[in-house]
């Protein structure tokens, strides 16, 4: 005879996947989007990429620089980008190596050469302009999930999830009533933030902005300004008086003395030279021998330098 099998145990409350949480995500959904729209309406940063002729380049360049970067070490960057590159076959035109310069030090390079390559991309399957079509911006060369559905909603007005870091923490905290979200994004984000959205296109591309921006400067992963919030009398974290059960904000990387540090010095020289550069100019940037091979080694490997015969390297030309 076969043993009865044993109740799976039910879940927690506050998780996203238990039907508490299910059940009223529609209503808190309708709770929340007025308030934060309007506190949006009053409180929005005025950013260029936000500005009606930006269009959809620009809101792209603005994702990939914005990806780990805060904005106001992206903004002269991004600025000078649109000023050089205006649209997609204007950049897709230049050397990859030419967006590697032009990228500076706004840090993980290879976002360069992923935009380089959409734009090469959006030059010869699109006639130069970025679709419109989400599925098309998902099969674009560097653009992932979270990108596709940013420039579809940002740039076209178009209902997406918009699952950022900031969103995130702030359907965690609002709705499911924990501190943190996990450190990667999950399926059961992913349906909440797909039953959380407006029904109206055009609200939900408000709805996405909005949320996003309250993550930025309200909702913040360390000192969060509650008392600037306008839905923090229905925060599901804050009712149930903050609990600090998900450990404390993940920590950001340390530079100084690390393989990236001597990988933006190397970059440096690259970048500021006109022509090839010999291996001695390099050596002189990083004292540890191994260290600094092992660094040109990954930037090599990463399509970022070019090495060339008589112990040269220069930015890639193709």
């Amino acid at each position: 005879m076969t043993a009865p099998t044993k109740p799976s145990p039910s879940p927690s409350p506050s998780s996203p996947d238990s039907p508490v949480a299910a059940d009223s995500e529609g209503a808190s959904g309708h709770l929340l989007h007025s308030p934060v729209i309007a506190w949006f309406d009053a409180h929005a940063r005025d950013l260029p990429w936000r500005r009606p002729e930006a269009g959809a380049w620009g809101v792209m360049v603005s994702e990939f620089m914005l990806q780990q970067t805060p904005v106001s070490r992206v903004l002269p960057v991004y600025e000078q980008w649109l000023a050089r590159w205006p649209r997609p076959a204007d950049l897709a035109r230049e050397a990859p190596g030419e967006a590697v310069r032009a990228w500076g030090r706004l840090g993980y390079p290879r976002r360069a050469l992923r935009l380089h390559g959409a734009a090469v991309a959006i030059t010869e399957r699109h006639g130069g302009d970025v679709p419109t079509d989400h599925a098309q911006l998902l099969a674009l060369p560097g653009i992932g999930e979270y990108t596709a559905a940013a420039v579809a909603s940002f740039a076209y007005g178009q209902r997406h999830a918009v699952l950022d870091t900031n969103v995130r923490r702030v359907l965690a905290r609002a709705v499911t009533g924990v501190q943190y979200p996990p450190n990667a994004t999950t399926a059961a984000e992913r349906r909440l933030a797909r039953a959380l959205l407006p029904e109206d296109e055009r609200t939900a591309a408000r709805w996405a902005a909005a949320s996003m921006e309250l993550g930025a400067l309200v909702c913040t992963a360390k000192n969060e300004a509650c008392h600037r919030c306008p839905v923090a009398a229905q925060c599901a974290w804050r009712l149930a008086g903050k609990p600090a059960h998900d450990g404390p904000p993940r920590r950001g990387q340390t530079y100084a003395g690390t393989d990236r540090q001597v990988r933006g010095k190397l970059l440096a020289v690259l970048r500021e030279a006109h022509g090839p550069v010999p291996q001695a100019d390099l050596d002189r940037v990083w004292h540890e021998p191994v260290q600094r091979a092992r660094a040109l080694d990954g930037l090599v490997s990463d399509g970022l330098v070019e090495p060339l015969p008589g112990g040269l390297y220069r930015l890639p030309l193709t």
